[in-house]
């Protein structure tokens, strides 16, 4: 180990001595030089450049080495245009001037060269430095804040660049405006403008500016005559207000107002000659009326302060007015006792205001109105197919009641065909159940040139309740609440069902007692005579009473029972009627292999099968039953449970009467083959005739009855049923000979002759003519 550590030690000591002997010959450096400073020796130092004093050297501890300011005098530096110098410590750089900015966007340069400075303009760098209420202005290497025009500075506010705040002048207060003497200043932000004052207008050719307009009183509007309409009630009311327009004045525009609508008021309460026009007439001047009555109250709504205005005549004529200048609140309700109308000024169709900047709405209700708008006509349009499903049936004609006021809406914008949004209205009206067929509609009067009419195009009732009928409309007019009913049956063809159907019963009635007290006739064949008799005599009855739906368009238990009723005796009828060809057929095709089907096969067949066939309908589809305006059967695939056998017993009974035909045909030729051709074609018809009425072929025209607004199928079909007591009187009772004998007895008795009398002065003429009776009792007691 202390071998090892020699050599270490002898290299360590080696290295000590050399670095002593270079100090010894170099020079020594002072260490007082003083700050921004180098040491030149160990007995000076020199100042660093851009520090005085320069290359001058510092032998003393107390120099000093001072910084130059390169940016002063002398020694100035140009940095260029639109530039400054920055003295640093030791140096210096360049910076644009306040209000300039280098191209490049840096911050600083070095010289001149480098200079690129340019404006800055901050009115426009997004850095407004201006108060929102004055204007800034830019201007080289720096920017102005300026009132704009119509604006002052605020008293006491600092006048700086930076911190100048407005405030607007009031050119109208303070006199400054150059309104013409005729206007009205109205005071803007930085401005001012003049308007006519209310009830005036720009003159004609009067430039409408805020120095140069010039204003005029407005004039009422001339008020139209209709065309070709002579009467002195009209012509005494337009010279009444002709006086009032040319007295009128707009100080006086409420009392004009007033005075216009106690005229309008005279002149419908004793409408005079004007009643005796025709409805054209009458119509076309309620038409003209409601115009010119808009017209002038838009004009005297002008010469009106703002807001609400509202009268009612003492015959309770009521207008409700609403005046609204620019500035005002947008949601406005106009209102009076009879109508109301919620509306937004900014819409398109209603912000329109006149020249003065005012905007007029306005409701006239006048109960009087009605008298010469009564019996119009009403047009439906695309509602009358609705109207004609609702309940099926075509409709012939609409009757029209007034349940309100007529309400005449009106704005300052005349151009209200087509609202860009509909406008809501409560209308007040008469409370009125509807009947049968009847419907309150909110209508609008349409006028024209020549007459005028409702129509309910564009408007939809909403609601209704406690007497206020709710309206939306996409246009404007004069509005009503009506009581719309509707005709959809032909009032002949109501008069034809109701006349026949009575005479029917009557008939139906004799045929049951005859069949039932006339013993002579009694068979099989009676039984259905009797039986068909019945049915029809029942149904007829329950169509009579009750085939009219009287609730209001709903369909209730009593509708349901009666359309039952009717499917199911009709349904009976129709199968004693296929019963009567089957009961021909044993007659005629089959006369010698007995008689026909028993009494109570009869019965079962004819009120069975109906039976089971309406008791089938009712559980499988019972709401079928009744319709809004008919209690009979629905018109979609359920009529034809009724439909079906219909058609099937005519089918049935159509081959029995070809059949029977040609049989007579036969039987006649082979009884007397000496008859008068005259004779038995006569027979023969008969036969034919009483068969087709019988066995129900009349109701092939029902079968065919497609379309409702055919009027020969309707007038035939109807007749042809409504009269099938009748002719099942005439042809099974009155044709009869054994039946005729009877009510000769019957009618002998009641006279108080005796019956043997007549039966003696008959017996030759009887016993004469057997042979002939014979021949004939086919086409007497076969019916």
């Amino acid at each position: 180990m202390a071998v090892s550590r020699r050599p270490v030690a002898l290299a360590l000591c080696v290295f000590l001595s050399l670095c002593r002997a270079g100090a010894q010959h170099g020079p020594a450096c002072a260490k007082w030089c003083p700050p921004n400073s180098v040491c030149v020796s160990g007995t000076a130092c020199r100042c660093k450049l851009g520090f005085s004093p320069p290359d001058k050297l510092i032998t003393s501890p107390t120099g000093t080495c001072d910084d130059i300011n390169e940016c002063a005098a002398p020694l100035k530096v140009s940095c260029g245009k639109f530039a400054d110098c920055e003295n640093t410590e030791g140096s210096y750089y360049c910076t644009c001037s306040p209000g300039y900015e280098l191209e490049s966007g840096g911050k600083n340069f070095s010289n001149e060269s480098e200079n690129t400075c340019r404006d800055v303009n901050e009115c426009i760098s997004g850095q407004n430095p201006c108060h929102r209420s004055a204007h800034c202005i830019n201007k080289a290497g720096g920017h102005r804040c300026q009132c704009r025009r119509g604006w002052r500075p605020i008293p006491g506010s600092p006048d700086g660049p930076d911190s100048t705040e407005c405030e607007d002048v009031d050119e109208c207060s303070s006199g400054q405006h150059q309104c013409h003497n005729s206007t009205v200043c109205s005071n803007t932000l930085g401005s001012y403008k003049c308007h006519c004052r209310p009830g005036w207008e720009p003159a004609p050719g009067s430039p409408n500016g805020p120095k140069s307009t010039v204003c005029r009183e407005i004039p009422l509007p001339t008020w139209t005559r209709p065309a070709g309409v002579h009467s002195q009630s009209l012509s005494h009311f337009l010279d009444k207000v002709q006086n009032l327009s040319r007295d009128f004045k707009p100080l006086k525009a409420q009392n004009t107002i007033q005075k216009l609508i106690e005229a309008l008021d005279e002149l419908l309460e004793a409408p005079g000659d004007l009643e005796s026009m025709d409805l054209s007439a009458r119509h076309l001047v309620g038409t003209q009326l409601l115009l010119d009555f808009e017209n002038v109250l838009r004009t005297l709504a002008e010469s009106l302060p703002d807001g609400p205005f509202t009268y009612r005549s003492p015959l309770n004529t009521e207008l409700a007015l609403m005046i609204k200048d620019q500035g005002e609140k947008d949601a406005v309700t106009v209102c009076h006792s009879q109508a109301r109308m919620e509306l937004n000024w900014t819409i398109t169709s209603v912000k329109e205001h006149s020249e003065n900047g005012r905007t007029v709405a306005g409701i006239l209700s006048s109960p009087q109105m009605k008298k010469l708008l009564a019996n119009a006509s009403l047009d439906l349009d695309g509602r009358q197919a609705m109207v004609e499903e609702t309940y099926e049936s075509p409709l012939l004609d609409t009757e029209l009641r007034f349940l309100s006021n007529v309400n005449s809406v009106f704005l300052t914008n005349t151009n209200t065909k087509k609202l860009t949004s509909p406008i809501t209205f409560n209308f007040s009206y008469l409370l009125e159940k509807p009947g049968p067929r009847e419907e309150l509609i909110c209508a609008f009067w349409k006028g024209d040139n020549t007459s005028g009419r409702w129509s309910t195009t564009g408007c939809e009732l909403l609601d209704k309740r406690n007497g206020t009928a709710t309206c939306r409309c996409h246009h404007l007019s004069s509005f009503a609440i009506l009581m719309a009913h509707y005709h959809i049956q032909d009032p002949r063809l109501a008069l034809i069902t109701k006349v026949g159907l009575s005479l029917s019963l009557i008939c139906l009635l004799l045929c049951i007692l005859t069949f039932l007290l006339v013993r002579p006739i009694q068979s099989s064949r009676t039984t259905v005579h009797l039986h068909l008799c019945i049915c029809l005599f029942v149904g007829s009855a329950i169509f009579l009473a009750g085939i009219e739906n009287d609730g209001g368009g709903q369909v209730g238990l009593r509708c349901r029972l009666v359309a039952g009723l009717l499917h199911y005796w009709f349904l009976a009828a129709f199968f004693w009627m296929s019963l009567e060809g089957l009961e021909l057929y044993f007659l005629v095709v089959r006369v010698f292999q007995g008689q026909g089907l028993r009494t109570r096969w009869l019965c079962l067949i004819g009120y069975g099968a109906p039976l089971l066939i309406v008791a089938v309908s009712a559980a499988v589809y019972g709401q079928g039953y009744g319709r809004p305006t008919y209690c009979w059967l629905s018109q979609d695939g359920f009529l034809w449970s009724f439909l079906g056998p219909l058609a099937a017993v005519i089918l049935g009974n159509a081959v029995i009467f070809v059949v029977t035909v040609w049989k007579l045909t036969q039987k006649f030729s082979e009884i007397n083959p000496d008859m008068k051709k005259l004779r038995r074609a006569r027979v023969l018809t008969i036969t034919a005739i009483a068969q087709l009425f019988v066995l129900g072929s009349t109701w092939v025209f029902g079968l065919f009855l497609f379309d409702p607004h055919s009027q020969v199928l309707s007038y035939t079909f109807t007749i042809l049923n409504c009269l099938q007591g009748l002719f099942l009187f005439v042809l099974l009772c009155l044709l009869n000979k054994k039946v005729r004998e009877e009510y000769r007895k019957w009618a002998c008795m009641v006279a108080g002759d005796k019956y043997s009398e007549f039966s003696s002065s008959s017996s030759s003429t009887t016993g004469a003519s057997h042979s002939q009776t014979r021949a004939l009792r086919p086409s007497e007691s076969g019916m």
